[in-house]
C-alpha cells in the first residue's frame, strides 16, 4: 500500500503545481490494511487557524479508529501558513507514515521547472523529483503534524452510535475535503 499512497500522493502534487496550486495537506488511513479515504484540510487562514485545521486531519484517523495513517505536506507551504520556520529541505514533498508506536518520516525533495506563468505573476511548474533522503524512524515533524500524530491513536469519544459517520460529517461542515473508499463510505 506504501508504495501506491506515495505514487498517487507524487501524482497528485505533479498535477496541483502544472495548475499553479500546492496540494493541500491530507491525511490517508487505513484501518486492518483497508483505506478509509483521504481527507485533506480544510481552507485555512495563516497562523493559529492553520495549526489547528492541520492537526485536525487526526479527528478521521481517530473516528475510524486507524491502526496506522500517512499524512502529506509541502514544507514551504505549511511553513508559511502556520508562520514557521522552514525546516528540513524545500520544496519538498513530506510524508510521515505513522502507527501508535511511532513514526517513519519520508521526504520527497525535488526542484521546479517553471511551464508557465500567468498573467497575475502565478507559475505554474513542474516537479522534477530528486533522490528521497533515507527514511527517517521517530524524524522530527513540524508542530501542527506532530500534533496529529500524537491524537490521531485516541478515540474519539462521541455520545452516538455512529462515531464515525458523525465525524466526517462535522469534518465536512467545517470544510474538509472528505473522499471515503467504497467500504467506508456512509
Amino acid at each position: 500500500m506504501w508504495a501506491g499512497l506515495v505514487s498517487v500522493t507524487k501524482e497528485a502534487y505533479t498535477v496541483g503545481l502544472g495548475t499553479g496550486t500546492v496540494p493541500r495537506p491530507v491525511i490517508m488511513p487505513p484501518v486492518r490494511g483497508e483505506l478509509v479515504g483521504l481527507v485533506w484540510v480544510r481552507p485555512i487562514k495563516v497562523g493559529e487557524d492553520a495549526l489547528t485545521g492541520i492537526a485536525e486531519l487526526a479527528n478521521i484517523a481517530a473516528a475510524a479508529g486507524a491502526d496506522e495513517f500517512v499524512l502529506a505536506w509541502e514544507t514551504h507551504d505549511v511553513a508559511t501558513a502556520c508562520n514557521l520556520p522552514i525546516a528540513g529541505p524545500a520544496p519538498c514533498l513530506n510524508m510521515v507514515a505513522a502507527t501508535c508506536d511511532g513514526h517513519v518520516l519520508h521526504q520527497f525533495p525535488y526542484t521546479e521547472q517553471l511551464l508557465s506563468r500567468s498573467p497575475e505573476g502565478w507559475a505554474s511548474v513542474a516537479p522534477d523529483w530528486k533522490p528521497a533522503p533515507a527514511p527517517q524512524p521517530g524524524g522530527e515533524l513540524v508542530p501542527p503534524i506532530q500534533t496529529a500524530v500524537n491524537f490521531a491513536f485516541t478515540p474519539i469519544e462521541l455520545d452516538h452510535p455512529d462515531p464515525f459517520g458523525v465525524t466526517v460529517v462535522l469534518m465536512e461542515e467545517d470544510g474538509y475535503r472528505v473522499h471515503l473508499t467504497e467500504a467506508f463510505d456512509r
